[in-house]
Order: C-alpha cells, then structure tokens, then sequence
C-alpha cells in the first residue's frame, strides 16, 4: 500500500508540472501504457495470494483510476490555456483601417443581392433549403411521373444508396424549397429561393453546379397577369433601364399555364445591349403552379393560386456585366475576380443604384 501510495504522489506531482500536452501524454503513457508503472504493477496480482489480492487488486484499480483523472483534468486545463492563447494572439484591431484592394464580391453573390433587393421591396422574404434532396421533394411533388426525361441519369447526379434506403440526389433546381415552404407554411405564400443546383452539363454557358432563384407566391385570387407585373418589373429593376419583354407558350410539369419571358437586346461587338435592338432572348422560365403541386403540399387549388418562377443567377450575371464564358466564374482566377468583382462596402441598394 505504501508503493501505492508514493506512485500516486509521484505522478501527482508530474502530471500537475506538465507544461504542455504533448508531455502529459508522455506521463500518461509512463503510468498507464501498456509497459507503465501501473500496468506493471498490476501483472504482478497473478503472483499473489487469494487473500493478497483481494486487497491489491482494487487498490491498484484505484491507483489507474485516479492518475486517468488527474490525467483528464490537467489535460482540459491545458486545452483551455492553449484556446486563451490563440485567442489572445489572433485578436484583430477593427480600428484598422481595411484594405479592400485584397478582395473583392464575387459576380454571383453580387447579382444575389441585386435580386434579394428588388423582390424584398416587393414583399417577398428569402427561403433556403438542402442541396441534397429526396425524390418526393425534387420530382414527384411537383408533378414529374415517373419516366419524366427529367430523371434521366444524364441530367441528374443521383447518389448511391445504401441497401433499405432512399436514393438522394443533387437538387437539380431550387424548386424543392418552395414544396418544403408550402407544406410548412400556410397562404399567404410570397417567397423567393436562391441557391447552388447540379446537372450533368459542363459547355460554355452551363456548369455542373450553377444558381438559380426561383420564386413563389400562393394566395387566393392570384392571376397571370400577377405574374408578368412582378416579372416586368424585376427585369427593368435589375437592368437598371426601361426594358421591352415577351411571353411565349412553354411547358413545365409544375406550371399550368406555363411561359417563357424573352427581353429586347441586341449586339454589339462582342457586348450585348438589354433593353434595345429588335431580337429577343429567353431569360426566364414561370407559370401558374400546377394543381396537382398544390394538392401534394396540402393546399386546396379551389381556394388558392400561385404562380412561381425561375431564372438562372450565373446567366443573369454575364448578361448584366458583359462576361463571355459561364466557366470562369469557377476557375478560381484571382485577375478575374479581380476585373469583374464588386467591393464588399457598397450595398446592393434600389436608392442609390444596384451596381
């Protein structure tokens, strides 16, 4: 007992002198490694007697016990002075003054917040949802049957599933976030969903993963011409001048009447002018939500109506500032952002202009 008891002391005492982690694991290891003190001591029970191990034997599973504590206490007391230091040293003066040549806003995130300003003073609100989807919220519940071209293997990544489980995919629009408010949130409904989308898809003008924002409204009375009232405006808004558009006839499994908005522009050189000229471009897709798509989120379509939208942020962005190639808003190019970014001190504001 007496051997005990200066073992614990000794190690006591070693484990409160520890300075530093790597040394109180050192001193673990000494005491309660597989060759330790204690291990040792603790093999030497087979030599004993029945009655010589009735008392060694719990004495020594005390002595392991207590250097395992002082071991963990001394250890979070040491993880807690490392934490105070780094606090201490990475400490940042905001006094300073901010050298924003270093960095800029990237083109996408700059057209976001563009977008999140015209529609907010329309009253919509922002709504976000996962990038990994299940197949009710990304197909079925807005109206994809199965067999829809839309589930092809080369428009979506599916992911692998485990055996039992739900297969997953990347959401392939931002379209899941407006199923996920509908079934959560009662009319009114006025929502806008910005965020990353993956297809199998990779040229000049598509990506693999790119943005869109998709937009929402459900409430009683709501009509097409609801729809062409926000769409216009947000377009002549986000252009910054008067801009002529058109709807055509299209077809979406979501959307009953469904249409695509083309606007005015024209070329020159290699720029292209929106809001002049005599062609037409297709800049967004929208429509009257579907019933079926109301009636899988739980909402009666004899009592309500809604339209929604969607348009892709990255081909929003090359229209509006003039870059060529969809590709190089991912290539990580620091002349590029460079060239194209935005300062992250001026605010996105419908007051003082939105660029």
């Amino acid at each position: 007992m007496t051997d005990i008891t200066a073992v614990k002391t000794k190690y006591a005492a070693e484990i409160e002198a520890a300075s530093d982690l790597k040394s109180l694991d050192d001193i673990r290891v000494a005491a309660l490694g597989k060759k330790g003190e204690v291990s040792m001591m603790m093999r030497g029970l087979g030599k004993m007697s029945v009655d010589e191990k009735k008392v060694m034997g719990p004495a020594l599973n005390g002595l392991k016990n207590d250097i395992a504590a002082l071991v963990e206490t001394r250890k979070s007391a040491l993880e807690l002075d490392a934490m105070n230091a780094a606090l201490a040293s990475e400490t940042m003066d905001m006094s300073l003054p901010i050298d924003v040549s270093m960095g800029t806003l990237h083109p996408v995130q700059q057209v976001m917040e563009e977008m999140a300003v015209i529609f907010s003073d329309m009253g919509f609100s922002v709504a976000e949802g996962p990038d990994i989807e299940d197949d009710f919220h990304n197909f079925t519940a807005l109206n994809f049957p199965p067999g829809h071209p839309a589930r092809d293997m080369h428009d979506t990544f599916f992911m692998v599933a485990d055996e039992g489980e739900e297969q997953k995919v990347l959401r392939t629009h931002t379209s899941p976030v407006q199923i996920r408010t509908m079934i959560n949130q009662k009319p009114p409904i006025r929502i806008i969903a910005p965020g990353r989308t993956y297809r199998c898809d990779s040229d000049q003008t598509h990506t693999p993963m790119f943005h869109q924002v998709e937009g929402l409204v459900i409430e009683e009375g709501t009509h097409m011409g609801h729809l062409k009232g926000v769409l216009m405006d947000f377009v002549s808004a986000f252009f910054e001048t008067d801009v002529d558009v058109q709807f055509r006839p299209h077809h979406f499994p979501f959307t009953e009447p469904s249409a695509e908005m083309d606007v005015r522009y024209e070329r020159d050189g290699a720029a292209i002018k929106i809001g002049q000229g005599d062609k037409w471009m297709e800049i967004l897709g929208c429509g009257m939500v579907h019933p079926n798509v109301l009636r899988a989120c739980g909402i009666d379509p004899e009592v309500y109506q809604g339209f929604a939208f969607g348009m892709g942020v990255d081909r929003l962005a090359m229209l509006k500032y003039g870059m060529p190639d969809l590709r190089d808003m991912f290539a990580a190019d620091t002349r590029w952002l460079g060239h194209y970014g935005f300062s992250p001190l001026l605010q996105a504001s419908l007051a003082t202009g939105l660029s």
